[in-house]
Order: structure tokens, then sequence, then C-alpha cells
């Protein structure tokens, strides 16, 4: 297939979509490269043309991929489900300086940054980001669109739920076999927390250890003790 033939889009032109689309070009030996916008802009971010999705799935080209660069789970799950149903097929974006060890199952359109590390035997679902220098060590079992910001260690036996966020070096310590640490669905650790107790679904933890943020009005509340 001819360059002509190809168009890739990275929907998300904002700090981390214009870092991610170097790597994107590696990916792809071909085709026409191209940022991705709800409404577009008549503009171009480093080289590359701002479109819409409309004009995105307009044009004709027989072939067309897609990434999502947007850091919010629920939103990259939405945006990526619309390019999808409408043709476009997941492409998984790793730099060349990350390491992808064995045995791991990853899902489509991950984007694994520079210098992250899954090491073996983890389960990973759809829309995976790992960003710079993160890290997931053995036998993790990582839902849907589960996002890493840069630093993140995650460490054998980790269970994490759809759509969580986990903040930038943050540490979840080791589980067990059999006995995981849990990080809920849709749960948020905050930057540099030290988790060593399950999170709930939706909670936001943050310290170290990490403990649940207290909501406007409510009593501070503390996490359960490490096992």
């Amino acid at each position: 297939m001819s360059e002509s033939e190809v168009l890739i889009g990275l929907f998300g032109s904002g700090g981390f979509g214009r870092e991610v689309m170097p790597l994107l070009r590696l990916a792809m030996a071909e085709g026409e490269f191209v940022f991705v916008e709800p409404e577009g802009r008549d503009e171009s971010a480093n080289g590359h043309r701002v479109i819409g999705e409309e004009e995105f799935f307009a044009d004709r080209r027989p072939a067309k991929f897609v990434n999502v660069a947007i850091g919010a789970g629920r939103l990259r799950a939405r945006v990526l489900g619309r390019a999808l149903a409408r043709g476009a097929q997941p492409l998984s974006i790793v730099s060349p300086t990350a390491s992808i060890l064995d045995g791991n199952d990853i899902g489509p359109a991950a984007i694994v940054c520079h210098h992250a590390v899954i090491t073996a035997n983890a389960r990973i679902g759809r829309g995976f980001h790992c960003n710079l220098g993160a890290y997931v060590a053995h036998d993790c079992v990582i839902g849907d669109f589960v996002t890493f910001a840069p630093g993140v260690k995650c460490n054998g036996n980790v269970e994490i739920g759809d759509y969580a966020y986990i903040g930038a070096g943050a540490v979840l310590r080791q589980g067990y076999p059999g006995r995981p640490l849990r990080i809920g669905r849709g749960a948020t650790v905050g930057m540099g927390a030290i988790v060593v107790a399950d999170v709930p679904d939706g909670a936001t933890v943050a310290g170290n250890p990490a403990r649940p943020l207290a909501r406007r009005g409510d009593q501070p509340a503390t996490a359960a003790p490490a096992p």
C-alpha cells in the first residue's frame, strides 16, 4: 500500500500528543500523519495538520489508523470507540527505548513511551498509556484505558481496574499470588503516593502511605492497613 493510501490520525494535539507523534511516525513506515481534534483547527502542530474528526473520516483513503493521546481514560474510550465504529484500525505505539519482555498480553491502541518497561506475564487491556520511565512488573492485571503518568512503579501482582489513573512517581507495592494489591475501577492515585493497601472503586488517594482524600464536609478517612 502506497503512502497516498494511508492516513494515520493521532487524536489529541495537546502536550502528550505532541510528545507521542514522533513515536507514531516510527510505528508506521508510510502514510500521512495528522492530529485530530473534535472540531479541528486551521493550523498545524509540529509540522502536522490538525483536522477535525469529520474531515478525518470523510477522507477517501482506504486505510485509516488511529491512536488516542488523551489522558482521561473514559474520554479516551469514547473517542477510540467512535473511531473504530467508523472503520479506523487501532494502532499501538511503542518507543524503541521501551522494553516489553516475555509473556505479556497487551490490548490494542496502547502507548508505551520512552524508557518504559513491561516485564513478564502482565495482562493489560485496551488503550493503556505507560508514560515516560514507568514500569509494570510481573503478573499484573490491568484493565481497559488505564493511565500511568511518568515514573509510576507498579510492582508485581497488582490488579488495576478500568479507567484508573496513576499519578507521576506513584509506587504500588508488591502484591502476592492469589492476594494481589487492588486499585479499583476509576480510582485516582495521586502524584508520588505510596500505595500499600487496596484502593476502592472511584476513590482518590494520596500521600505516604496513601490514604483517601476527604470530600468537603467529610471527616478524614484512613486506608486499611497493609497485610
